[in-house]
């Protein structure tokens, strides 16, 4: 009987081992957004520093894939949708001067936005999306009128980031369709830019995305990404 149980627990404790050894095999949340900042501030210091740098601006075309795909990943699992729509909308504003200084040389410029605008409207769609997600017809309105303010304000990447974000999260059970629809609207958007292409690389550790968190850190990409630009300003207008 002794015997009997201490097999039980060794059996328990082997399972639960394999268990814990299976969810750490892949990619973690925390690891999809850390490769999102770097090839992001890769692609930023290339825009600053070295314009004509081909390569920089193909290591940053893997970023903004990955936001959005960590994007609806967000809105599917937060606890509280209309907080995380408040904190993108408010690092938006914070974020557009740092942004137009660094990358357009000026405090303020209204032919270009930020990126936070553009996952803004793309999660403030899923929203709205999943208030009427019974009747289809409307949400397909709602889809057109993201892509139609997002190209209006001329936020980064435009229409193109809310097809994105519609891809990821309408066939967010469809592993393989999402991937594919994904690569495809990217081959076809970046016809006429070659160097773009890269982007669908992006789908590589979107696959071994592995459903979980890893590191909290949940306010590090929203302070980072206007504090990078604003050193990026200051280091090429001061010191370079």
């Amino acid at each position: 009987m002794v015997r009997s149980k201490r097999t039980g627990a060794v059996v328990f404790v082997i399972q639960r081992g394999r268990n814990m050894k299976e969810k750490a095999r892949g990619c973690s949340g925390f690891a999809l957004k850390m490769t999102a900042v770097v090839t992001m501030t890769v692609d930023h210091v290339g825009k600053v520093f070295f314009p004509d740098c081909m390569w920089m601006t193909m290591i940053g075309r893997l970023a903004f894939p990955l936001f959005c795909f960590l994007l609806t990943e967000g809105f599917v699992h937060t606890g509280n949708i209309r907080k995380y729509l408040g904190r993108l909308f408010i690092f938006a504003l914070i974020s557009e001067v740092p942004f137009d200084w660094a990358l357009h040389g000026k405090p303020f410029d209204w032919d270009a936005q930020n990126v936070f605008f553009t996952l803004f409207l793309g999660l403030f769609m899923l929203y709205l999306m999943q208030l009427c997600r019974i009747r289809q017809a409307l949400q397909a309105v709602i889809f057109l009128a993201a892509v139609a303010l997002a190209v209006l304000l001329r936020t980064d990447y435009s229409g193109l980031g809310i097809c994105f974000i519609f891809i990821f999260y309408q066939f967010y059970y469809r592993k393989w369709l999402k991937f594919g629809l994904f690569a495809a609207v990217s081959l076809i958007v970046y016809l006429q830019a070659p160097q773009d292409y890269t982007s669908i690389l992006a789908v590589l550790p979107m696959i071994f995305y592995n459903g979980k968190r890893g590191i909290s850190c949940k306010y590090f990409f929203y302070i980072f990404y206007p504090a990078h630009l604003l050193i990026l300003f200051v280091i090429s207008r001061y010191i370079g």
